[in-house]
């Protein structure tokens, strides 16, 4: 008999489904939840209205009625205190360095893809599979494994995958990759799964409502970390001063709500400098670049290459990947590129094949 697949379930409905269709299809499925945040924390930041959350204690009840329901075993695994040295952490260093970070990326790489694994070997599987919109296969000429945009393109998450070795790869099954959501939700009511109808989540797990500077500010007082002096000057590039903020770490580039300066045209975020505490706003064109830096690229398809090469590039998430030439770190757009913002991740992509991708400088 084939040892089983681990399956991150997550509560939702798409890793629901996961559990569901290997089990459906005679798999020996074992359900693993990672218990990442301990919701209690931080209380003064609870509300009725923190809701679309990933990973919350509710999500981890969904998680085990649908394992009792399929009658698979069914374990949580507690990852709070790497979660919190390897994401949460980062995450508040690098909003109060003037970057704006990607947790679940961070949580991608240095949890679900790393300690998972290994805890799913635990129990004896050597494989595990998840509920992300993305395909892997195997290309017998290269001799490496290869990821894809998933099928879906709204849901399409490889954004967020960059980082996966071909170690990881090679042990890991992307069941829904090749299928839409409105599918995925289908197939969930054909195998009664109770969470078919539930809704996505949306918000990070650990950020209610998405107050980024809330959160660090109690995450700070919690850990007995004075607030840094993080009031400063809104700056125009040409350096004249049109009123002052609370911090650099509350701006990101491109930003444009939130900023409290009356002007005769919308002004935008253009870049921030904690080292000043001056954050720079301007015109919508001036957020224009042609060309940035990408540290810790992590090529998945391909092998390094030793040359330039030509490839569509993703700025976020929801970012159209824009064609470019990549030579060592540097990315050079055709055309110019709107708020290239440093911290976030730069993917690229030679049609639906992901190359790989790093941290925009």
């Amino acid at each position: 008999m084939s040892k089983p697949i681990a399956v991150a379930m997550s509560g939702g409905v798409d890793s629901s489904v996961v559990a569901g269709l290997l089990h459906s299809r005679g798999e020996a499925v074992i359900g693993l939840t990672m218990q990442l945040w301990n919701q209690r924390r931080l209380p003064e930041l609870q509300s009725d209205k923190a809701t679309g959350r990933c990973c919350s204690l509710d999500d981890v009840y969904d998680a085990r009625g649908v394992a009792q329901l399929l009658g698979i075993p069914y374990y949580v695994l507690n990852f709070e205190d790497r979660f919190e040295q390897q994401v949460v952490k980062p995450f508040v260093s690098e909003y109060l360095a003037g970057r704006t970070p990607i947790p679940c990326t961070l949580c991608n790489n240095f949890i679900k893809f790393d300690q998972f694994l290994d805890m799913a070997e635990g129990v004896g599987a050597e494989q595990i599979a998840t509920g992300h919109y993305a395909q892997i296969r195997h290309n017998a000429e290269s001799g490496r494994w290869e990821m894809l945009r998933g099928v879906d393109h709204s849901k399409d998450q490889t954004y967020f995958l960059f980082g996966l070795t071909q170690d990881q790869l090679s042990r890991t099954l992307f069941p829904l990759g090749g299928m839409q959501k409105s599918a995925v939700r289908e197939l969930a009511a054909q195998l009664g799964i109770p969470t078919a109808s539930k809704p996505d989540s949306q918000e990070i797990c650990f950020v209610p409502n998405g107050d980024y500077a809330g959160f660090i500010a109690a995450y700070s007082k919690e850990q007995g970390i004075a607030p840094p002096d993080a009031t400063g000057e809104f700056v125009t590039p040409d350096g004249e001063v049109l009123g002052e903020h609370e911090g650099v770490h509350r701006f990101t580039v491109g930003q444009r709500r939130g900023l409290g300066i009356a002007a005769g045209e919308p002004l935008y975020v253009i870049s921030t400098e904690p080292a000043t505490q001056r954050v720079t706003i301007g015109r919508n064109d001036e957020l224009l670049r042609t060309g940035m830096r990408v540290a810790d690229i992590n090529w998945i398809s391909i092998a390094e290459p030793s040359e330039p090469i030509r490839a569509e590039v993703k700025i976020r998430n929801r970012h159209n990947a824009a064609p470019a030439t990549i030579t060592g770190k540097e990315v050079v757009f055709d055309e110019p590129q709107r708020a290239l913002t440093p911290g976030q991740a730069a993917v690229f992509y030679r049609g639906e094949l992901v190359l790989g991708g790093g941290w925009i400088e």
